[in-house]
Parts: structure tokens; C-alpha cells; sequence
């Protein structure tokens, strides 16, 4: 049952009535506030498991491990792949947070009039001090989530390089090093993954219902009877 796309009078026809406006914009502004939360305490989730590897990567570099160049391969791929799955996680939390601000752009005006569309902002500065202040402490037009996207991009950036100052040194003469191919290759597929596997699912469902049969063990005696009486149902 494949999904397929709605126009605006359809989407607006399927919210007719007042109490469903109201309180269809009501879970789309709850959900909203709760993807925005779920964004950050993703945010906090990655971080930590990033900023342990970092501290990891740095510790092994400065130590004299014998094996020292293994795990700073290894940690190099760890910080890899988990911040280019942080960088794809806030790319889907954006999805979705975005998907239920559409919502509220949609169906506030009935109800609280376009009042998350209006954008209020300061009047433009009267004077060389003001253009300078409003330069350095006045508001702009950045979106928080895109920075915090691409400080995990960046994150994933340094990483690579990371990964790339840790392997030797390329040799054309020289051995494969097995361990590190199949390390690096892993991470690779890995990222891949996120990409190929890992996409939202936007066709259409069949739903498949199964009840459960639920009955008190029958004793010897209600047995024998049934038996008599030929009713064996189980």
C-alpha cells in the first residue's frame, strides 16, 4: 500500500471542525517541543561518547604503548563512525522537528491566528553604534540545530584526518596490515549503513492482527465429560 501524496485542501478537509483544529495543533505543538528535547539529549548522548574517544585517541598518542598504533587506528574509527552517526541523527531529529513546525504552520491560523509564522524583529539601527552593537550582541538569523549539524560535521572532518594521520605511512611495496583494512573497511560500511539501511520508511502500512486465545486449563474430570459428550474443543 504505497503512500502517495496530498494536496492542501485534502490536508485541510481531514482537520474540518473546531475541536479537532484545536486539538490537532496542540499535539503538533507538543511534539514539537518534544523533538526539540529529544535533539539536545542526542546532542549530549553523542558528545560523550565522542569526547571519551578524544580523550582516549590523545592519551594513546602521548603514552609509549607498544601497541600504540593499533588502538590509535582503532579509536580513530570509534570517533569516525560515532560522529557521522551523530551528523546523521541530527539530520532525522531536524526531519521531524520540522515535520510538526509544518503542522503548526498549517493549522494555527484558525485558532491562534498565523502567530508562529509572524516573525517579529528589531527596528534597523539609527546610528554607527548601533549598527556595531547590533553586529556583536544583536540577535541574527541562524538556526541552532544547522550549527550544531555541522559542528558534527566538522567533528566527523577531524576525525578523518585523524584516522589518516594514525595509518602508517602508504607503501606500495609494502604488506597489507589486515587488522587496519579490516578496521577501516568495518567503519566504512558502517557510515554507509546509516545512509542506505537506515532511512525512514515513508510507504504505507498493512497492519497484521493477531488475538491471543486465553482460557483456564480444564481439569480430568471436566475432560472425561467433554469427551462423553463429544465436545473436545480445545
Amino acid at each position: 500500500m504505497p503512500a502517495r501524496l496530498m494536496t492542501q485542501n485534502e490536508y485541510i478537509s481531514k482537520f474540518c471542525g473546531e475541536m479537532t483544529v484545536n486539538n490537532a495543533l496542540r499535539v503538533a505543538q507538543e511534539n514539537r517541543r518534544f523533538e526539540i528535547e529529544l535533539y539536545w539529549k542526542r546532542a549530549a548522548y553523542f558528545w560523550t561518547f565522542i569526547g571519551a574517544t578524544f580523550v582516549g585517541y590523545f592519551t594513546i598518542q602521548s603514552s609509549g604503548a607498544t601497541n600504540r598504533a593499533d588502538l590509535a587506528v582503532l579509536l580513530a574509527c570509534l570517533g569516525l563512525v560515532f560522529s557521522f552517526a551523530w551528523y546523521c541523527v541530527n539530520r532525522g531529529s531536524k526531519r521531524w522537528q520540522e515535520n510538526w513546525e509544518k503542522h503548526v504552520d498549517m493549522l494555527e491560523d484558525s485558532v491562534t491566528g498565523p502567530l508562529y509564522k509572524t516573525v517579529l524583529s528589531r527596528n534597523d539601527p539609527q546610528s554607527t553604534y548601533d549598527k556595531v552593537s547590533g553586529i556583536i550582541t544583536g540577535p541574527a538569523s541562524l538556526s541552532v540545530s544547522k550549527i550544531n549539524q555541522m559542528i558534527s560535521f566538522y567533528v566527523f572532518v577531524m576525525w578523518v584526518l585523524l584516522l589518516w594521520y594514525s595509518l602508517p605511512a602508504f607503501n606500495v611495496n609494502a604488506k597489507i596490515h589486515w587488522l587496519y583494512t579490516a578496521i577501516v573497511s568495518i567503519s566504512i560500511m558502517s557510515c554507509l549503513s546509516f545512509l542506505i539501511l537506515c532511512r525512514s520508511y515513508e510507504g504505507g502500512y498493512w497492519h497484521k492482527a493477531i488475538i491471543r486465545t486465553s482460557r483456564i486449563r480444564p481439569t480430568d474430570e471436566e475432560v472425561n465429560t467433554s469427551d462423553v459428550k463429544g465436545d473436545l474443543t480445545p
